[in-house]
């Protein structure tokens, strides 16, 4: 790059970048009447996300690299397999009574585009910071941890799947699930408080800010979309089921733990 951009310039740039990639693919989604883009925009947005971040920040170190390769592969992994999963299944039921409404689905997809943007949070503090190329100790453990959780996660949406394919009206209380009634969540909560231990050596000033990130994909996921929902609807369908329930009460709603 022949300038160089102020970190609110880069900052600025992100946001806009996620926010109009979501607004693009809501356009699409409103005029063909399908929920193909949705999952599968989210997750890709974090890897166009970290690759612009790359970029703009001309930071090419090895713990940049790692960061890029981390997100990369989460972010992959996810829309492919939710890209998926909603050409098998046909409809993201979500968005039952959102989709017909294109205000709302609009708010929702910005909501969305928000959301990448403060999710990658610590991610922007590493590529705005000037690391050396060795790789400190606690970024290494977070690394660990963030690749843990892309593995847990990718196993327990599989297990699920696979589990859906053969018995689709009946909860899955197998495998991970037997431990965790939303391993895939606790997977995605490791993946991004690890990116965020892997940033800590990087944080100054404002930067500390960037804890906003993984409190708020733990909200976000335990009490406001995802967990939310799908408990209300499992509640709703098999609540009468004494063996739910028994279920229910013996599994842990995140965190694996035995019976």
């Amino acid at each position: 790059m022949d300038f160089e951009l102020s970190t609110m310039e880069i900052l600025l740039i992100s946001l806009g970048t996620s926010v109009g990639i979501q607004v693009v693919f809501s356009i699409a989604a409103v005029l063909l009447r399908t929920d193909l883009f949705t999952d599968l925009s989210y997750g890709m947005t974090f890897v166009i996300g970290s690759w612009l971040n790359l970029v703009l920040t001309e930071n090419l170190t090895a713990i940049t690299v790692l960061l890029t390769i981390l997100i990369t592969i989460w972010g992959i992994r996810l829309a492919g397999y939710l890209f998926i999963r909603i050409i098998v299944t046909g409809r993201d039921r979500r968005f039952d009574g959102i989709r017909e409404n294109p205000v709302k689905f609009l708010i929702f997809w910005l909501f969305q585009g928000v959301s990448v943007w403060v999710i990658l949070l610590p991610a922007q503090v590493v590529f705005l910071s000037n690391p050396s190329n060795s790789i400190p100790l606690i970024s290494w453990i977070g690394a660990f941890v963030a690749f843990l959780g892309i593995s847990i996660e990718t196993v327990a949406d599989q297990q699920k799947f696979t589990f859906k394919r053969k018995k689709p009206e009946r909860w899955i209380d197998t495998g991970l699930w037997k431990f965790s009634r939303h391993p895939n969540y606790f997977g995605e909560l490791l993946m991004w408080w690890g990116i965020f231990v892997l940033a800590l050596p990087y944080h100054s000033g404002f930067a500390h800010l960037s804890i906003l990130e993984p409190i708020w994909i733990t909200i976000l996921l335990l009490l406001i979309t995802d967990i939310p929902t799908l408990e209300k609807r499992y509640d709703d369908k098999y609540g009468t089921d004494k063996a739910y329930q028994m279920y229910k009460d013996s599994t842990p709603l995140l965190i694996p733990s035995p019976k």
